[in-house]
């Protein structure tokens, strides 16, 4: 696969993940976070199961130990995230979560240099701060005021952002995608669903009303657009993977206009072309400086 189209992949889970933010909202009308990311994340296991089956079946040599130690913790990281965005949600509101969640843009280069000594293209710094302020003025470009929702969805940005580093890391070195995002899908409805039978209430009635939602962020936004970040992450690195994921705030404006009938303020506008601008800086300055290189 070449680097433009794991880029593809990866624009494409962010334009599910913005269509499913209304989801991970709306469900909690009928039932609590941790019950929605359990069953969300069930869904997205048995969904994806089959294809992991079929991807060890070819395999030339099994996983080892190490392997499965590298799933598991990106598995812990994806429910840290995924909790402390949803509990979140209770509290603040879905601009603030969005655009808070995006710091995980900046937060990619700058842990990728702490814990492993791992530099970008300098291209990337730019690159991110302009993503950055693209998601500031996509979110109303006010001011956020930090309630505990919004703590919570910073704390959420730090786990992304190690998500993102130890995909890039694990993807790669294993050769096994998609049981990578099984096992982490698998870890995170173990965890949630074990906290949600301690705590939360447990009603079929209300599964059934928020099913619509719990569906499609288990299937598309969690089972097929998570897969898709594993998949495209194993040719791009961890930083240009953290711009591109960050399309999801323009694919959630642009859907809100085409189902909802939202229409953007200039800011917004704004906003979507300085996130524009960061993705086609990562994706053509780094090639025309190849080019000169090799010619």
């Amino acid at each position: 696969m070449t680097r433009f189209q794991a880029n593809l992949l990866l624009l494409t889970a962010g334009a599910m993940w913005g269509m499913g933010f209304v989801a991970q909202s709306t469900a909690m009308d009928a039932i609590g976070p941790y019950l929605f990311i359990g069953l969300r994340f069930a869904i997205a296991t048995l969904a994806i199961l089959p294809f992991a089956l079929r991807e060890s079946a070819r395999a030339p040599a099994p996983l080892n130990a190490q392997h499965w130690r590298a799933f598991t913790l990106v598995g812990l990281l994806l429910f840290a995230g995924m909790a402390s965005q949803q509990v979140g949600l209770l509290t603040t509101t879905v601009t603030n979560a969005g655009f808070l969640t995006g710091l995980y843009v900046v937060m990619v280069p700058f842990f990728g240099v702490l814990l492993f000594r791992q530099w970008p293209h300098r291209v990337l710094w730019p690159a991110t701060l302009c993503a950055l302020a693209g998601i500031w003025l996509l979110s109303g470009g006010g001011a956020v005021a930090f309630v505990a929702g919004d703590w919570l969805n910073i704390l959420c940005a730090a786990f992304w952002a190690l998500q993102v580093i130890y995909i890039a890391r694990s993807a790669g070195r294993s050769g096994r995608p998609v049981t990578l995002a099984v096992t982490q899908f698998a870890v995170t409805a173990f965890v949630a669903l074990a906290i949600a039978v301690l705590i939360e209430p447990i009603d079929i009635e209300a599964i059934r009303a928020a099913l619509p939602e719990i569906l499609y962020a288990g299937i598309f936004s969690g089972g097929i657009a998570f897969t898709l970040q594993v998949v495209g992450q194993r040719y791009t690195t961890a930083p240009q993977a953290a711009i591109f994921l960050s399309t999801e705030a323009v694919f959630a404006a642009l859907f809100g206009a085409v189902f909802l009938g939202e229409r953007l303020p200039p800011t917004g506008l704004a906003g979507c072309g300085l996130i524009l601008s960061a993705i086609l800086l990562v994706e053509v300055v780094p090639a025309l400086r190849a080019r000169r290189l090799t010619s």
